[in-house]
């Protein structure tokens, strides 16, 4: 396991939060907004199969944020469209794997009692990822990147 990171959602305002908190630390930060998304029509299949929406939001729509200084990172996006958003489910802890192996046994064991939001699938930026929220009522994501393809 690489390592345990906090990563937020916002209901819309990741841009404005995610600027704030880099002049806080004097960070770097580095946004991917939906309308900048390039899905390879193979990663569109695989969501097809997997039964994941297929639908794109708002260009605007921040799909991730990462905010670094040092060996510090804070990430974050806006909500999900459609999900409800209350002060307090917008944090998750993000687990970053080294191996698909390592990724299916502890989304596995972190699952157990609690309920799958998003099974583990291959994405379109290059890794494979999962989200749950544990037995006890709190938010994970699990992510491996996966090798890249030559």
């Amino acid at each position: 396991m690489k390592a345990f990171q906090p990563y937020l959602n916002f209901p819309g305002n990741t841009r404005d939060a995610m600027t704030f908190y880099q002049k806080c630390i004097d960070g770097e930060l580095f946004i991917q907004t939906a309308g900048e998304m390039e899905m390879p029509p193979e990663q569109a299949d695989a969501m097809k199969k997997n039964d994941q929406p297929m639908t794109r939001p708002d260009p605007d729509f921040v799909i991730h944020a990462r905010l670094t200084k040092g060996s510090a990172i804070l990430m974050a996006s806006d909500a999900m469209p459609g999900a409800p958003f209350i002060k307090g489910n917008n944090v998750w802890v993000n687990i970053d794997c080294d191996t698909v192996p390592e990724i299916e046994k502890l989304f596995s064991a972190f699952s157990e009692g609690g309920s799958v939001i998003m099974p583990l699938a291959d994405q379109f930026w290059g890794a494979r990822f999962g989200m749950l929220t544990d037995k006890f009522g709190i938010n994970w994501m699990f992510n491996c990147e996966l090798p890249k393809k030559s």
